[in-house]
């Protein structure tokens, strides 16, 4: 197994960090560059979660992000220590959001473009997105575990 854990502030400029990094060390498996288009976006939605959901965009917090590699399996877990989802099942459904100005679909991206996702959250202490994807196997939307 292969592993990279990564840090970084809060700020919206470092989910193209985020993104950019996440694709090169799942590039060492045999993903497709549709793939790891799909990936990117699903770390994108998390990332963008943590900093303006979970930090209200406030850039003094950090972000973790965990990665895992191992034959032709991919895990990544972005972590926040931020307020946290109060109802988790409310949060997954499509056009939830708690901003107006957002569209809510970040979790549906994740879900799609995943083959398990797990979302876990303590009000007030933060949460923990986890997702993979296995290369060159077919593909269906993850169902949410909780």
């Amino acid at each position: 197994m292969n592993k990279a854990v990564l840090e970084f502030s809060s700020r919206t400029e470092n989910v193209a960090f985020a993104r950019v990094a996440v694709a090169a060390f799942v590039s060492q498996l045999d993903f497709t560059l549709s793939d790891i288009e799909e990936i990117k976006v699903a770390v994108s939605e998390a990332v963008s979660n943590a900093i303006i959901h979970g930090y209200g965009n406030n850039p003094d917090h950090t972000v973790r992000l965990e990665l895992r590699v191992a034959e032709e399996y991919m895990e990544i877990e972005v972590i926040d220590q931020g307020k946290g989802i109060k109802d988790i099942s409310q949060a997954l459904e499509p056009a939830y959001s708690t901003d107006p100005e957002r569209m809510g679909l970040g979790f549906a991206f994740m879900q799609s473009f995943m083959e398990k996702f797990s979302v876990q959250s303590t009000p007030g202490k933060g949460t923990r997105i986890k997702m993979s994807r296995r290369a060159g196997a077919p593909r269906q939307a993850a169902v949410p575990e909780q």
